[in-house]
């Protein structure tokens, strides 16, 4: 090792320059990172692949400004060097060139070339900083070419000319090229490279300054910021725009800041663009609030179109805190899809400059400005875009255009922006991954390892199991048995989960690539998988009738009282005997005449056996699950309510119906054992690993969050105890109204809308008071149930096998991911998570606007439905409309002034006039009189589409009469003493008949199974829900019911 010095010019906080000599020290053994190295290089972590023709060096310029070309998995053979690394710009650039040296997926490494001795170059005397560090990198290329023995050329990419006439003929296997010829001679084929290189290079070379005037403040510098945030002068938090209302009101959320001021308890609001001083939502600022008398209040008007701004004062709420950005902490910028504007504003924008603003598809982003040729050519189109900068002196924000998805419209291109918007990246799997997955063809079948079988407890011959999912569902996380043991004393319950760890090896290709997606991802129309088909939907899906690899969970239960008397945890080998799905298994349950595909080639009394045997499990899961879920109702478990709607699809995936999923108890049954067997593995993996286990809490809502419920609630004649989750549940369990059971059902999804996210979180990161699973009421919970979809799942399987291990050993064979790393993970699965569950309700959203987009809303009936009004506005209603799943907004109030005048018949007109708004209810007054609009009333509305060619289409709610669309049919009234059972029969029933028209003739009158009359003041499904299918019966239009049923391309995954 060699000791030099190393002079480095650095700027001052005041500004001066100031010289500065450290000691630096060189070596001649440094990794090299390629598997070619003949030098014996200690190459213990990445190398490059030897199967390239040759290797590229980027200088410091094209890896500051064409990293995006780089991330490229094409690109192969890629040595960043050190003097490039650390000369990156900014936080962000610096993170993904980080995450990109660490991700094996992508043939690149990290060259230390500064402290390689025959690689180190000295600065000399009077020569500039890039040229000193261009030579450095040549320098270092050379070095590589050389250390390789010439088995592969170099290539160095840079963007300056002279550096090009410099060095391209100093050594004959070392090029020295630009990107962009680098791109057209060794990657021709590679179109979507060449055309980002294009955008970016336009971008670069127009970008300047908008002019001296600055438009916004400029920000604070980071000391400050972090020195006022300590003192409690400034707020930190992220910034979230309204996306009714992007242009006037965004809010900062102050949780996790040090401010003093006691009087915050609500977020602050950020009134106007000029406040927000270039911060775009999600990024990380620093706050500073105004003066009190300059604080505003919420809007609460409708807006009927975005930019519309209402400044009545009647409108807003009570005045909030109100701030103004004086620093971004952290920019988190993402790939943003957008439009170009009208061809007319084009032609107009682009006059002197080939400048554009492009829409956003997000309304929550502002206006972007890029370079471009193409805007004429690509009218009507979709593209990605990526930010660049937005300086002070900029109205807008500066970036380039990515890549062209495709014209908006078409489903493809409409649920690609889905994906976009929500970073959510889903490329094929490559063919390294599936060349790590198991071979299972019917010319080569996969076979159990003879090893592995004997490892495990076999329980093929011995448990009757089988599995309950929705119908078409190919991905089989999980299975069930139940089984009396000898003696008759005891229960036990199993549930039996695919052992997806044993096929997925922890650091495998197949691995990190399950890791970075971190979901399944469940679209209206088709689904992403986590895991390539060969697992998901073949070895690791436990299908019927094969054998598959299981980890189980097997508890001993009192036969009486059914208190967990002893619990198993291992991996199994399993044979499922039935696949049923939820209609199935509840048409058996309820004693109907059904064929199970499984017992069709049986005869006589040995299909009766079998089917005897079947039902006597399902009979006894469902006995074991009302038991447990009695017990988490003394705890304080919530019932709450989601809107779920699935789009029905035909062959051609034309969109023939919305279908609101219809509540089952076999539902709450599967649901309850799979909670069940969660909770207690959560129970065994924090009990081993008290600081390095994956769990799951629920922490309490705010209870600010429950204003409009307590609010809707008294209006009704109901109070609601929020105080805790028992409290909550008794309170919803008693607010029904009989006369309207929808009202129950408004009540539950406002408390669900109340509820904090559920977060998986590692144990040494969170205290453990922290750990409760508020809405399940259990104190540890994780997810086990489902590793096909799920990551997290996969790492709770892993931390069981390792408490298995260490309670038979005494040991690990491996070490098992630290506090730190396992919090990061827990991060980056959250926020997956959100991501997918975005994605799935804004492509439910599209499939909603395809349903009505070509229908005729003035005449077709089905454009026409009830709805109830669940919220008051300054300027209208929000209501909820049950047949399809939709909420809306009403309005009541045009732009021109005009009111909602009411008819003797009920129908609608607009009149000139005025509203008065009330906590519990909305006037209209016109000269034809005054209307009143109450809380919970059913009113008529027609639905349209309201077209977009910038951002998502969206539905358009108008109230078109003060009544109900259809009023309840005698024959679905609820006779008086009628039995609870029977009634969930004919739920039942009607749902089967809808569903499977074709098989209404061969269905007979359903008779009560033992246990339905055991149980018949069971809580689940409790009388609300029955209620409330009864009165959606009534609202459904009964004629849509005609449509020849089929079934979705996707199943919705089991809790």
């Amino acid at each position: 090792m060699i000791k030099t010095e190393k002079i480095l010019h650095l700027n001052s906080s005041k500004g001066r320059k100031v010289r500065v000599v450290r000691e630096h020290y060189v070596r001649e053994q440094v990794e090299c990172g390629s598997s070619l190295c003949l030098a014996g290089c200690h190459n213990d972590g990445k190398v490059l692949s030897s199967d390239v023709t040759h290797y590229v060096v980027p200088d410091g310029g094209v890896v500051r400004d064409f990293l995006e070309i780089l991330e490229f998995r094409d690109l192969q053979g890629i040595v960043i060097t050190q003097t490039s690394y650390q000369h990156t710009r900014g936080r962000r650039h610096c993170s993904r060139l980080r995450a990109l040296l660490k991700d094996p997926r992508h043939d690149c490494v990290l060259f230390a070339n500064e402290f390689q001795q025959n690689c180190y170059c000295p600065r000399e005397k009077g020569e500039s900083q890039d040229k000193w560090h261009t030579r450095c990198v040549y320098n270092a290329a050379v070095w590589y070419y050389n250390h390789l023995a010439g088995l592969r050329p170099v290539v160095m990419l840079t963007e300056n000319r002279d550096t090009i006439s410099e060095f391209s003929a100093l050594n004959s296997g070392v090029y020295v090229i630009s990107t962009q010829d680098y791109l057209s001679s060794f990657w021709p084929d590679l179109q979507a490279a060449q055309e980002l290189y294009s955008s970016i290079a336009q971008t670069l070379q127009e970008r300047e300054s908008e002019g001296a005037e600055k438009v916004y403040t400029e920000h604070l510098p980071a000391e400050v910021l972090e020195a006022g945030i300590k003192s409690g002068r400034y707020i930190q938090g992220i910034l979230s725009v309204n996306k009714h209302r992007a242009q006037y009101e965004a809010f900062v959320r102050y949780e996790g800041s040090t401010n003093k001021n006691s009087e915050l308890n609500s977020d602050v609001l950020v009134s106007g663009v000029k406040y927000r001083n270039r911060a775009v939502h999600g990024d990380m600022v620093a706050i500073e609030l105004l003066p009190r008398n300059e604080w505003k209040g919420r809007n609460m008007a409708l807006t009927e179109g975005q930019g519309e701004e209402r400044s009545v004062e009647d409108t807003q709420s009570q005045p909030m805190p109100t701030g103004r950005v004086v620093g971004i902490l952290q920019r988190n910028w993402r790939d943003y899809v957008a439009s170009f504007p009208p061809l007319e504003e084009v032609q107009s924008q682009s006059r002197n400059s080939q400048k554009i603003l492009l829409i956003p598809w997000d309304y929550r982003i502002p206006k972007i400005r890029i370079s471009t040729q193409q805007a004429e050519t690509l009218q009507d189109h979709r593209v990605i875009v990526r930010l660049d900068s937005w300086e002070s002196t900029s109205m807008y924000p500066n970036g380039h255009c990515v890549r062209v998805l495709g014209k908006a419209g078409e489903l493809e291109t409409e649920i690609q922006t889905i994906l976009v918007e929500n970073s959510i990246h889903v490329s094929a799997f490559s063919e390294a991954q599936l060349r790590e997955m198991p071979v299972n063809t019917e010319e080569n079948p996969w076979q159990m390892d003879s090893s592995e079988v004997s490892s495990r407890r076999d329980l093929r011959d011995t448990h009757l199991v089988f599995s309950i999912d929705p119908k078409g569902c190919e991905d089989v996380d999980d299975t069930l048995s139940v089984r009396m043991l000898p003696g008759g004393k005891r229960l036990e319950l199993g549930v039996h989960i695919a052992d997806v760890t044993y096929f997925v090896k922890e650091g495998s290709l197949t691995d990190l690539e399950a890791r970075s997606r971190a979901t399944t991802y469940y679209l209206a129309d088709r689904r992403y998988d986590m895991l390539p088909a060969v697992l998901s939907a073949d070895l690791c899906s436990l299908l019927g009738g094969v054998d598959r690899y299981a980890m189980s969970v097997l508890w001993e239960l009192d036969a009486e009282s059914l208190d967990m008397c002893k619990v198993w945890y291992g991996r199994t080998l399993i044979r499922s005997s039935y696949q049923l799905h939820y209609e199935l298994a509840q048409s058996l349950l309820n004693g109907e005449k059904v064929e199970v595909p499984e017992l069709g080639q049986l005869q006589g009394s040995q299909r009766d056996q079998k089917l005897a045997e079947l039902l006597q499990a399902l009979e006894t899961l469902t006995r074991v699950a009302r038991h447990l879920r009695a017990q988490r109702d003394k705890g304080g478990a919530l019932e709450l309510e989601g809107v779920e709607v699935r789009a029905q699809l035909d062959e051609d995936k034309n969109i023939t119906a919305l279908v609101p999923k219809q509540p089952l108890e076999v539902h709450e049954t599967v649901a309850e054992c799979m909670i069940y067997a969660n909770h207690w593995v959560a129970c065994k993996i924090q009990e081993s690993f008290p600081h390095q286990a994956l769990l799951r809490h629920h922490p309490p809502p705010k209870q600010e969050f429950f204003n409009q419920l307590i609010d809707c609630a008294k209006a009704r004649g109901f109070s609601v105890d929020t105080r805790s989750n028992r409290a909550l549940a008794d309170s919803l369990e008693k607010a029904v109204d009989p006369r309207d059971p929808l009202v129950n059902r408004l009540f539950r999804m406002m408390a669900t809308q109340a509820m904090s996210n559920a977060l998986y979180f590692s144990t040494g990161a969170c205290p453990e008071e922290q750990y409760y699973h508020y809405g399940l009421a259990l104190d540890r919970y994780t997810h086990f149930t489902s590793p096909i979809r799920r990551y997290a799942d996969v790492v709770v399987h892993r931390l069981l096998m390792a408490a298995v291990q260490m309670e038979k050993q005494g040991l690990l064979s491996k070490a098992l991911e630290s506090n730190k790393e396992l919090e990061e993970l827990a991060q980056h699965i959250n926020s997956k998570n959100r991501a997918a569950q975005h994605a799935q309700k804004q492509s439910t959203e599209l499939f909603q606007c395809l349903y009505f987009r070509d229908k005729d809303p003035q005449t077709d009936e089905r454009c026409v439905a009830d709805a109830v009004i669940y919220a008051v506005r300054a300027n209208g209603i929000l209501v909820f409309v049950p047949q399809y799943g939709l909420k809306g907004a009403v309005y009541l109030k045009d732009r021109e002034g005009q009111v909602v005048s009411v008819r003797k018949d009920g129908s609608c007109e607009w009149q000139a006039g005025m509203l008065q708004r009330y906590p519990d209810r909305i006037n209209t007054c016109t000269s034809s009189g005054t209307h009143t609009f109450h809380l919970f009333a059913h009113v008529t509305v027609r639905i349209s589409v309201k077209p977009s060619c910038c951002h998502a289409d969206s539905l358009c709610l108008e109230l078109i009469s003060n009544k109900p669309h259809l009023t309840v049919q005698p024959e679905l009234q609820q006779p008086a003493g009628r039995g609870r059972s029977e009634l969930v029969q004919d739920v039942v029933r009607w749902a089967e008949e809808a569903s499977l028209q074709a098989e209404e003739e061969r269905r007979r009158k359903p008779k009560l199974s033992r246990e339905e009359r055991q149980f018949r003041q069971s809580k689940t499904p409790n009388l609300y829900v029955i209620l409330q299918e009864i009165s959606e019966l009534a609202l459904l239009d009964l004629s849509a019911c005609q449509i020849k049923n089929t079934e979705g391309q996707t199943c919705t995954a089991s809790s």
